[in-house]
């Protein structure tokens, strides 16, 4: 693989938050950065040095990111996977897009990680809803129907809790073909940050506790509460699927935890991921300069975890509260990503919090009251 050094372009397909803080982890490097996004003035655009403004699948514009990039990656997994498929042929996308075409459908995802290895809750396939309905006494109640394509922050999925319900997952299939799962009471839930270069070094960052407030990311605390031989099993099986997959890049591996210990593989994110924001003040590496490291050829370093650490994410309707007790919590590391609006629920920015004391922290967190 070519090395990309200090002074070249890196490319980015999407503007968001992930895209602006994988460009300001690249600039400290002395990268310049070109970005493609739908949204003139995205979060990313606005620490760019060259903003591509037209939809993921305009074929001109991907052709202008290409000329202007040494190196292409991107900040999310929706985004168009033939247009893709078809700069990988003829730029320089270290990552290809076999693994963005296998993360957008949740049928092939589940198949490639059983084929890793790793374990994964019972599934069935269900194209339809008659084969749903068919189907789903193999796995039995209660169950997640979730869409095979799309969904996100636990939109796109439904949980039927008998066969009397299932007349509830019907929409769902109105959108996209859908997978079900088995409900696995679990714990805890966990996510593991790996990642790879093209000559394979590997390696993960401390493993996160994720903590969710209707079906959003609330909380990462790092590193989790977790035996010690939790944390090896998720690690396993996250260089399981990493080299199964022949990552270049970044993988988030979400998990959870069960009554026993054992872990269950729920999803996979191949880029930087929100439980993994902590890095960026708690380790020696972040995961967005461990990212450009990856796919600009070089050496990556091995993650070292300074002190325990809490993220919170910063949605719209905490960014106004957050702004009146800046003063009070100097310790606070505070990220906001330049969105314009702050609706409900949108993600506005996180705060990192290093302590010698989690639970005393957790209970700042809540007696700041910006979270109630």
């Amino acid at each position: 693989m070519k090395t990309i050094l200090p002074g070249g372009t890196i490319g980015i397909i999407g503007g968001g938050q992930l895209g602006r803080m994988m460009a300001l982890a690249a600039r400290e490097a002395g990268f310049r950065i070109a970005v493609l996004d739908p949204t003139k003035n995205s979060p990313c655009g606005q620490v760019a040095d060259i903003e591509i403004t037209a939809p993921y699948n305009d074929e001109a514009a991907l052709e202008q990111l290409a000329e202007v990039s040494d190196v292409i990656t991107f900040e999310f997994e929706n985004i168009d996977y033939e247009g893709l498929k078809r700069l990988a042929e003829k730029a320089n996308v270290p990552q290809g897009a076999e693994l963005v075409r296998i993360t957008q459908n949740r049928m092939a995802e589940k198949a490639e990680i059983r084929a890793s290895g790793a374990p994964v809750a019972p599934y069935i396939e269900a194209p339809t809803y008659k084969d749903f309905v068919d189907r789903v006494e193999t796995i039995g109640f209660p169950c997640i129907v979730k869409t095979a394509f799309g969904g996100y922050d636990g939109k796109g999925q439904v949980k039927v809790d008998s066969i009397d319900q299932v007349e509830e997952a019907r929409p769902l299939f109105e959108h996209s073909q859908c997978i079900a799962e088995a409900f696995v009471p679990f714990e805890k839930e966990i996510s593991v940050i790996i990642q790879r270069n093209a000559a394979g070094e590997t390696f993960t960052l401390p493993v996160a506790e994720n903590i969710h407030v209707n079906h959003i990311l609330h909380e990462s605390i790092v590193p989790a509460r977790i035996e010690q031989s939790v944390h090896e099993e998720a690690r396993k099986a996250a260089h399981q699927i990493a080299d199964h997959l022949q990552l270049v890049g970044t993988l988030a591996v979400e998990m959870f935890v069960l009554d026993d210990g054992a872990i269950v593989i729920n999803e996979l994110a191949p880029r930087p991921h929100n439980s993994g924001h902590y890095s960026i003040e708690a380790c020696n590496v972040s995961q967005f300069g461990q990212h450009v490291r990856a796919v600009c050829g070089w050496p990556l370093r091995e993650p070292k975890l300074w002190a325990p650490s809490i993220m919170v994410n910063v949605l719209g309707q905490h960014v106004a509260p957050l702004e009146q007790v800046i003063g009070d919590y100097p310790d606070w590391s505070i990220h906001l990503y330049g969105k314009a609006e702050a609706k409900h629920d949108r993600k506005m920015g996180h705060v990192t919090i290093m302590t010698d004391s989690i639970d005393e922290t957790l209970e700042q967190i809540k007696q700041s009251n910006i979270w109630n």
